[in-house]
């Protein structure tokens, strides 16, 4: 599941989220330029933050977008090494005009990518996207005279602000008193740089593994699923301790080990912090994907508060939070928005608003989790043709309004069955495929709806 915009095909740049691509395949030297000098032109020679990850292609990228940005006339802030939400809280916090992440969060090591951030440090909306796009087809860049080309300076304390940041949210001292134990799997990324000394702070006994900083990726795949988090589940249970979490490459993504050493997916534990905030905080609303679990439901109708559904993506939630004021958002795979802090994922404030819960309740993970309401999820894809992608969905949404199915269109379709299950399926927004989430009280009914709607997409995909 790597999310690969195709650059150089139809001059289509944003995906799902940001630009992605194979570094020197379709994210070539000359694209990268290009890319950024469309997006210094939409700023407007702004004072503008850039920021990366751990990959080792950033040798590379970092020098050639900072040019094509100092081309157009843009000042350039340099954060330097660090996770993709603490260059998003810098670029609010030092108001600046906005920001460049240059990462590819989950993907593999020859994939990297470019997340442009407005001033509030929220990635920029679709319709600033698409003003990027048209300015690269379009080729109408704003090259400044030499006299005006951006300068350059390096930014100190971006960290110490940001660790500073998250702390102002959860209740230090009771955190402090229960000397967690905590073992902390930054995936050799730019997590590493920050949640341990956080959570040393916090009180917490750290260890860390796979921390040491390196783009190749060489301990795990860099995205946080179950599978890939033997080693960190292990090791919680040899330590004793009483968390885990793994990062993806950006840390803006956390994935939590119970003291058990069962992984726990993000929206368990992304409902834990729904319930503990709607008990303690004035949070009325909740924003979160289709694609996401109706644990999120069912614990917000139990404190009478808000649902409100976007299509899949962390951009889509972070814009409605902003639109609607909502306090807080969420994705299944890991994903936390706390607006008091910033609309946007962020590892490293799930982690410690996921500690500040544990605190409060006094209870251990696998305990609040197992009083949560219990559904199983199954995921799976099948591939289909870009250019068959609509009439596909057309197809379907037509077949399952003739049988007089429950369903939602916010992204691709979600049909609702009785006795809480359900299945989403949407074409994915990146590759050549459908994905299916299928939700049900028990994993055989889940497992079957995602085979049932497998056979049916195929049938209409050969018919």
């Amino acid at each position: 599941m790597h999310a690969e915009v195709d650059i150089t095909s139809d001059n289509r740049l944003f995906g799902t989220n940001g630009i992605r691509g194979v570094v020197n395949q379709t994210l070539t030297p000359d694209v990268a330029l290009k890319i950024a000098e469309s997006i210094g032109t939409f700023f407007d020679e702004g004072e503008i933050i850039i920021g990366y990850d751990s990959r080792t292609s950033n040798t590379m990228l970092v020098k050639i977008i900072s040019s094509g940005l100092a081309a157009t006339g843009c000042n350039i802030h340099v954060g330097g090494l660090a996770p993709t939400p603490c260059i998003q809280h810098t670029a609010r916090n030092r108001r600046l005009d906005g920001g460049v992440m240059i990462t590819a969060s989950h993907n593999p090591p020859q994939f990297n990518g470019i997340k442009v951030l407005g001033s509030d440090g929220v990635e920029i909306s679709r319709q600033e996207e698409a003003e990027i796009e048209e300015t690269f087809c379009t080729s109408k860049l704003n090259h400044v005279d030499w006299q005006k080309i951006g300068k350059k300076d390096m930014l100190s304390d971006a960290h110490e602000e940001y660790k500073k940041a998250i702390k102002r949210h959860i209740d230090c001292e009771i955190v402090e008193r229960k000397r967690f134990r905590v073992v902390v799997d930054p995936v050799n990324g730019v997590g590493g740089l920050i949640t341990p000394n956080l959570l040393k702070e916090l009180g917490c006994q750290v260890t860390t593994i796979n921390a040491d900083i390196d783009g190749r990726f060489p301990s795990r795949p860099p995205e946080p699923r179950p599978e890939n988090l033997q080693e960190l589940s292990t090791i919680v249970k040899a330590r004793q301790a009483d968390l885990g979490v793994a990062f993806d490459g950006d840390a803006d993504r956390a994935i939590f080990v119970d003291e058990k050493g069962e992984v726990q997916w993000g929206d368990r534990t992304f409902a834990l912090i729904e319930e503990f905030l709607l008990e303690t905080e004035q949070v009325k609303k909740i924003v979160t994907p289709i694609s996401s679990s109706q644990i999120i439901t069912d614990v917000a109708e139990k404190h009478g508060a808000e649902v409100i559904l976007t299509k899949v993506g962390s951009t889509a939630v972070s814009h409605t939070m902003k639109k609607t004021k909502a306090k807080l958002g969420g994705e299944e795979n890991g994903g936390v928005f706390y607006g008091p802090h910033q609309p946007v994922r962020d590892g490293a404030m799930t982690t410690a608003l996921l500690l500040n819960v544990m605190a409060r309740t006094q209870k251990k993970l696998s305990d609040v989790i197992k009083a949560l309401p219990q559904y199983f999820l199954e995921k799976d894809t099948i591939k289909c043709p870009t250019e068959l992608k609509s009439l596909i969905l057309k197809k379907l949404t037509d077949e399952v309004r003739n049988e007089n199915l429950t369903f939602d269109t916010i992204d691709g379709v979600k049909i609702r069955y009785p006795n809480a299950s359900s299945i989403l399926i949407r074409p994915s927004g990146t590759e050549p495929l459908y994905r299916f989430y299928a939700e049900a009280k028990t994993k055989d009914r889940a497992s079957k709806l995602v085979r049932d709607y497998r056979r049916k997409l195929s049938k209409l995909m050969h018919a």
